[in-house]
Parts: C-alpha cells; sequence; structure tokens
C-alpha cells in the first residue's frame, strides 16, 4: 500500500511540474515583453534613437504613424533620430496599457496603447497624441525583440451612422466585391445581381 501512494504521490508531482512549468515560461515571457514596452517608453523619452532601434530585431521593421516604412533596424534608428531632431525633440510617450498573446513559445503579438504630449506636428501630418501599437516580437538569445511593428493615432469617432439598408441586390455585390461599373446599373437604380 505504501508503494501505492508513493507512485500516485510521483504522478501527481509529475503532472503538477509538468503543467505549471509552461505556465510559469509563459509569465516571465508576458513579463519580458512588457519591460520591452518599459524599455521603449525610456528610450523615447530620453530621445535615444539608438536604444529604442535596439529594441528591434537586426531585420525588424516599423511602419509609422503616417504609414512610413523602414526596414531594418538601421534604418529604423536613423529615421527615429530624425525626428528627435524636431518634431519629437521635446515629446513625451507614456504606455498606458500592453495586451500580449502568445503565438508560439517564441512567438508573440503585443496591442501597446500609448499617449504623446509635446510633439510639434507639421500643419500636413495628423495630430500624434493617442494610438495602438501592433507589434510582432520574437523571442531570440538575446531576449523578446519587435520583429514588426505598426503604429496607428486613436482619433475618437462618432459610431458608424444608421441608415436605411440598402436595397437585397446590393448586398450580393458589396459581398462578393463584384461591383458594376454605373454603366451597368438596372433601369430600377440599384446595382444587378452577380452569379
Amino acid at each position: 500500500m505504501k508503494q501505492l501512494h508513493l507512485r500516485i504521490g510521483l504522478i501527481v508531482w509529475v503532472l503538477t511540474v509538468g503543467f505549471s512549468v509552461p505556465a510559469v515560461a509563459q509569465q516571465q515571457d508576458d513579463a519580458a515583453i512588457r519591460q520591452v514596452q518599459v524599455l521603449q517608453a525610456a528610450a523615447w523619452n530620453q530621445h535615444d534613437a539608438r536604444a529604442y532601434a535596439n529594441l528591434f530585431a537586426e531585420d525588424g521593421d516599423a511602419v509609422n504613424v503616417v504609414g512610413w516604412w523602414w526596414r531594418g533596424r538601421p534604418e529604423i534608428e536613423r529615421k527615429i533620430r530624425e525626428g528627435f531632431e524636431f518634431v519629437f525633440a521635446q515629446s513625451t510617450l507614456t504606455i498606458t496599457d500592453v495586451d500580449v498573446r502568445f503565438l508560439s513559445p517564441s512567438m508573440a503579438v503585443a496591442h501597446v496603447s500609448w499617449t504623446m504630449m509635446g510633439a510639434k506636428t507639421p500643419p500636413n501630418m495628423p495630430e500624434t497624441r493617442v494610438g495602438i501599437q501592433l507589434q510582432i516580437l520574437t523571442k531570440q538569445d538575446t531576449g523578446w525583440l519587435i520583429a514588426s511593428f505598426q503604429n496607428t493615432n486613436s482619433v475618437t469617432v462618432p459610431p458608424f451612422p444608421k441608415g436605411p439598408p440598402l436595397p437585397a441586390t446590393c448586398y450580393h455585390c458589396l459581398a462578393s466585391s463584384q461591383v458594376a461599373p454605373p454603366s451597368k446599373l438596372s433601369g430600377s437604380g440599384h446595382w444587378p445581381i452577380h452569379n
């Protein structure tokens, strides 16, 4: 009987340890990804383009809030440095929320909400105040690095407008993305149904 209790105890211990190790590892990885965001704000607020770029993988890429696409750590550093020369020289970045979801043990997606004060936005560009970043991060020998980064300004907008429903024939056209040119309108003034 004593051996049975010993075996049951060993099985319970193996199951407990076996299931808790991945959970603990994921908690540590989650904390490490959140630390990347702390370092992002610190590098930005110190206007340190090199420290900011070093948060990216060597071949990482970034798309900023106006859609400029920078490829590779050297270009990211150069463009951030140019931004710090005037537009972002007095800016302060605050990370307000981080949501992490793991795609695999070595890949995660993070949605990073932020606010910014002090940016000198040129008249032809949207003002940078509140936004969200979509980051794909990969676990490397040196830790978690940003592989891909998309930054988006957030704007306060009213809810989608409400109105009369489209005629039934329009739904099929829109759903199939086969919108006919205006010359093909049926006599009823509605888009024809495509089969």
